[in-house]
């Protein structure tokens, strides 16, 4: 199930056959190559052939060997959940209603106001990493009867209980929430209001967001003003498993989700220029408000990814990130304020068109009169 970078050695195979394939077919130029061809081609086909067989070998060795080498138990949390919430061995956390049970982890169950959270003991210090998660979310609650979601968390600060998915609000680091109630939608209702086809989404939604400790998520517009992006992942109620990833590498943020039961994982969301610093926790949490649902984690796995960069990709990330930002989080906001008042952007422009169109009207009749009234004037 797991995506792999495989980043050197594919292209290194690739670049190997397509180089030997054509030695193999290249005709020779000179009369020597045509008297030793039928003894020195036979020998080159062999070494090549073994060459080739290495090499291949030796892809398929580093793929098993990363399957088993970068899994990172010591921040992975999967069953038998051993020790979990009641061992201080154990590298996992509970805190508020979360409990263990022997198929998964519950953040919340279907009660109204509840939260729950399960956080990593020991800070991450990885560059690169990959995080898989397969949750689970189902209730008793209609469609749009049910909330308010879980999320996941790599923040400085853990075990904070608060309003943001069961976390504290102004967090730091990054949060990716999977958001089963519309708030802003039923907000906008009570207003007798209605979102543009443009606009309006249809939840569950998942999305990410970047914080400093300083920017607060929004709740009643479902945390718009601050998300990087995102999609939405009809996740509620389903019988076959569904999964989250999670990718950080070379400062791209990238997730996707499995939720078809097909085994594939679907785009969500792809942002570069995210900086993210290293030694914070790992975390999930989920909370219940008038409405509720079980929100469960069935397990937490993460990989750590070794990258192969240039020298100048080095210099570049030679500098110490101590602040979560993102580099384009201005021009993001900018595109989310562009859809927000497309409705209204529409109209004025339309308006203003027509006021332009009559305008030129009047100006064109005024200046027609007086030509033709001079004209008169002239045979006159």
């Amino acid at each position: 199930m797991r995506g792999k970078l495989t980043i050197q050695w594919d292209e290194f195979c690739s670049t190997m056959a397509a180089a030997s394939s054509s030695n193999h077919y290249r005709e020779p130029k000179s009369q020597f190559s045509l008297i030793s061809r039928g003894k020195i081609m036979p020998l080159i086909s062999h070494w090549t052939f073994a060459f080739l067989i290495l090499t291949a070998s030796r892809c398929f060795a580093d793929d098993d060997h990363e399957m088993e080498e970068f899994l990172k138990r010591e921040y992975s949390l999967s069953k038998p959940y051993q020790g979990v919430g009641s061992s201080g061995s154990s590298h996992w956390e509970l805190m508020g209603d979360a409990m263990v049970t022997t198929e998964q982890v519950r953040l919340t169950p279907d009660m109204q106001s509840r939260q729950g959270a399960v956080w990593s003991r020991i800070p991450c210090h990885l560059k690169d990493w990959e995080m898989q998660v397969h949750f689970k979310i189902h209730g008793q609650g209609k469609k749009n009867l049910n909330g308010d979601g879980l999320a996941i968390w790599y923040t400085k600060e853990r075990m904070q209980k608060g309003p943001v998915f069961g976390n504290m609000d102004n967090f730091t680091g990054l949060g990716v929430f999977v958001d089963t109630y519309p708030n802003e939608e039923k907000h906008l209702e009570a207003q007798k209001k209605r979102y543009t086809p443009r606009t309006q989404r249809i939840f569950p939604f998942v999305l990410a967001m970047v914080g400093n400790g300083t920017i607060s998520y929004d709740h009643e517009r479902d945390g718009r003003p601050t998300e990087l992006g995102g999609c939405n992942a009809m996740v509620r109620n389903l019988k076959h498993d569904t999964f989250l990833f999670i990718r950080y590498v070379r400062r791209r943020l990238t997730v996707m989700i499995d939720i078809d039961g097909q085994h594939e994982w679907r785009d969500c969301l792809d942002i570069p220029g995210v900086r993210l610093p290293q030694g914070y926790y790992f975390g999930a949490s989920a909370i219940t408000g008038d409405l509720s649902d079980n929100h469960d984690i069935i397990s937490l796995k993460l990989y750590q990814l070794t990258v192969f960069r240039s020298q100048k990709e080095e210099e570049e990330e030679e500098e110490e990130i101590t602040i979560p930002s993102v580099d384009n989080m201005d021009l993001l906001r900018l595109g989310e304020s562009d859809e927000g008042m497309s409705g209204i952007a529409i109209f004025f422009t339309v308006l203003f068109s027509m006021l332009g169109c009559i305008f030129l009207i009047v100006i064109g009749l005024v200046v027609y009169s007086h030509w033709n009234e001079s004209r008169r004037k002239r045979f006159y």
